[in-house]
């Protein structure tokens, strides 16, 4: 018998009400990562279907962006580390789905505990996104992160789907 879904199981200790959501978002995509990637051949993890993000860009843009916005809600800007991490997150390397899921774990752990510390006032506060200072809030990056997260799962199953049913190797689109 499978476990219901996180958002199911009942509120995550610590974490404030309103930020309940996205940490269920968040550890829901963290749990079904772990699922779809279950004997996924590595030498697929770079492949584009039909000229679509590869499994390898999705797994590193989910933990790129996780730092990204909570940067952004902590009111600074982007590092160059940061920056030069984005201009990286499609490039092929010897990074394996294992060290990328991990990195998405660990991204997950600290997001987590930056909610924990987070209080409703904190939430309301203005923030701005990117180099144009796009307006948002503490919370509307919060929630962001969360949906993105999702969002990105998503594609990702369908792009693992694929590949997992192409198993001759032969290039798909």
């Amino acid at each position: 018998m499978s476990k219901p879904e996180v958002w199911l199981r009942g509120p995550i200790p610590d974490i404030p009400f309103l930020l309940q959501p996205a940490a269920h978002a968040l550890l829901q995509t963290a749990e079904e990562l772990e699922v779809y990637l279950q004997e996924f051949p590595e030498d697929k993890l770079w492949q584009k279907v039909y000229g679509r993000a590869s499994v390898g860009f999705h797994l590193r843009h989910l933990t790129g962006v996780l730092d990204r916005l909570i940067t952004y809600a902590a009111a600074k800007e982007l590092s160059e580390e940061q920056l030069t991490y984005l201009k990286n997150e499609a490039v092929a390397d010897q990074d394996g789905a294992d060290l990328l899921l991990d990195n998405f774990r660990q991204k997950v752990a600290q997001v987590l505990a930056i909610f924990k510390n987070t209080s409703e006032e904190k939430l309301r506060e203005h923030r701005t996104v990117g180099r144009k200072k796009l307006p948002s809030s503490v919370l509307g990056l919060y929630f962001h992160a969360a949906e993105h997260s999702q969002r990105h799962l998503g594609q990702l199953l369908v792009t693992v789907s694929v590949l997992k049913e192409n198993r001759s190797g032969t290039q798909v689109g």
